[in-house]
């Protein structure tokens, strides 16, 4: 390893040459308290930006020892870390000027959720921080005197200024680490009391925007009702009280805009932590949570459908069925038997988003079409057995129909963003209003042996639309109905997941399953870098839940 005036001299003697002579500069290079290294170095100016990281030691950073104990710390301290960074790296970035990208400083923006990133890195041999850099040039001419100033004046400043435990804000770092403690605390809870979701008295529901996910000012706090009030002792906030949902199944209810969506969404968004100031920080879901709806139009491939769908007109076999274009309600039968297997144990479900057919048939409709000529059995008829068979929870917004009344557990009504438990009332009208006897076909779990086979590829270069999807070769992956995705860096982490698997695991013999749960234990063991063969991994990855990537698998197009 060199040290940094090795680096200096040799920016100097590469000042106003050709840009490819950057490449000259790839390798290690020892700073005061730290090691800069250059990865990989962009092919010219207006180029992707160069891939730069940083190593500092335990010894110097001194972050106590506790912060990095475990994964969950580890996350925490990392990404506390990554926005300290990118608050200072926006301080410098294209202060150097240049063509195209010169002088940009840019590091992953993280949103209100905490994720694992591979922008910062914590190991037992220290902290590794990933970032890219646009190098100088005047047109196509190498300006090093203006990466000089980037990694010699502005990055160091940058580095000091937040990776080192003297210099940090001790009192907010204290509290992203207790609050992530508290929030598993809740996780934990959650599972003794035998609850799917916990949200706190005083939570924030609303968002600003459409576009935005930070908490609307002036909304209307979050009230438990008493019913459903229950109060937790947490080892650091202390005494939080707030609404339990039990298992089973939960419907929600109430007039439009009440505000039963905006409660479903901080469901779905609540298998992840959130950052201190967020309002939905102690709005917490069971991890495997997985938000259901219709996708007309998706792929399916050997999935057992039969558990809803059976005796097709056409003779297709549904205990595994396939399709390149299905429809709305085998759609959404094929996304639970999927999130079955991915480990699911709670469907959140809005009637807004779902194929009406699949969720229920009214009486006079069982009347005009014979059960025998309906392959179709409803998400009504099979949510109980759900629960009572395969341990997995619902919970249901609906607005239009009053069959769901009756199958529920317990019955919440949204009034004016305010919850209300109206399920002894609601209960007592539905002696009213009987539904016709159900007489679906005996519950069977599903059973998928899906064999993954290689579809044929060219080029195997991935491209990322945000968290919309990504291309792989000439494949399109379609993710925009993967609702609990919610950073494009999760997707570009699905993006080399897919690809690794296609060229190194997926071999014709190998069920979905099978490579799904190898690559959970590669995550597990080394972290995203196996991702990147022989290439550092650099900034831009997040990483997804087995849900996102079981989604993914399922939506990427087989022979």
């Amino acid at each position: 390893m060199q040290n940094s005036e090795v680096l200096r001299q040799q920016l100097h003697s590469i000042h106003r040459k050709s840009y490819p002579a950057y490449k000259g500069l790839k390798g290690a290079y020892r700073f005061e308290n730290f090691i800069l290294s250059i990865d990989h170095v962009q092919g010219d100016p207006f180029a992707s930006p160069s891939h730069i990281s940083i190593q500092i030691s335990h010894r110097d950073s001194a972050f106590p020892s506790e912060y990095y104990k475990d994964v969950l710390t580890r996350t925490t301290l990392c990404d506390y870390l990554t926005r300290q960074f990118e608050q200072q790296v926006n301080r410098y970035t294209f202060r150097a000027k240049g063509s195209g990208k010169s002088g940009l400083i840019s590091v992953s923006h993280c949103g209100q959720e905490i994720l694992s990133r591979t922008a910062c890195e914590i190991t037992g041999r220290g902290i590794t921080a990933r970032f890219f850099i646009g190098f100088p040039a005047n047109g196509r001419t190498i300006n090093a005197l203006e990466l000089e100033k980037i990694l010699f004046d502005y990055l160091p400043v940058c580095v000091q200024k937040t990776f080192f435990y003297s210099n940090t804000n001790k009192k907010e770092l204290r509290n992203f680490i207790e609050l992530a403690l508290d929030q598993e605390y809740i996780r934990q809870e959650l599972l003794r009391r035998k609850l799917t979701a916990f949200v706190a008295d005083g939570s924030i529901l609303p968002r600003e925007s459409g576009i935005s996910s930070r908490p609307m000012k002036n909304a209307i706090p979050f009230s438990a009702p008493e019913s459903l009030r229950i109060s937790m002792e947490l080892p650091h906030k202390g005494t939080l009280t707030g609404m339990g949902i039990p298992q089973g199944i939960t419907l929600i209810v109430g007039g439009g805009y009440h505000g039963k969506s905006t409660l479903l969404n901080a469901l779905e968004l609540g298998v992840y932590n959130h950052i201190p100031g967020d309002g939905r920080e102690y709005v917490i879901t069971d991890c495997t949570a997985v938000k259901l709806r219709s996708e007309d139009g998706r792929f399916i491939k050997d999935v057992d459908i039969s558990l809803f769908i059976n005796d097709l007109p056409n003779q297709k076999d549904t205990h595994c069925f396939s399709t390149q274009d299905a429809s709305g309600s085998t759609s959404q039968a094929a996304g639970i038997v999927e999130s079955m297997e991915a480990g699911s144990h709670l469907f959140l479900l809005d009637e807004d988003t779902s194929a009406t057919n699949f969720m229920v048939r009214d009486a006079f409709m069982q009347q005009v079409i014979q059960r025998e000529k309906e392959p179709i059995t409803p998400f009504l008829e099979r949510a109980g057995e759900l629960y009572k068979k395969a341990s997995i929870s619902t919970i249901l917004v609906a607005g239009s129909s009053g069959a769901f009344f009756h199958i529920a557990d317990t019955i919440i009504q949204m009034d004016n963003y305010i919850p209300r438990d109206i399920t002894d009332s609601a209960k007592a009208l539905c002696a009213k209003y009987p539904l016709p006897a159900f007489c679906a076909p005996a519950f069977a779990s599903p059973h998928s042996h899906r064999i993954m086979t290689k579809a044929p590829q060219d080029r195997l270069k991935t491209k990322v639309s945000k968290t919309d999807g990504f291309s792989l070769g000439r494949q399109e992956i379609d993710l925009r109905y993967t609702e609990q995705l919610i950073d494009p860096e999760q997707t570009a982490a699905l993006s080399l997941l897919l690809k690794y698997a296609v060229e190194n695991m997926i071999d014709g013999k190998r069920t979905l399953s099978e490579i799904v749960e190898d690559l959970e234990k590669k995550l597990k063991k080394e972290g995203m870098s196996f991702l990147s063969g022989d290439r550092q991994i650099s900034c831009g990855y997040a990483l997804p839940r087995l849900q996102e990537i079981y989604a993914c698998f399922n939506r990427y197009r087989r022979p």
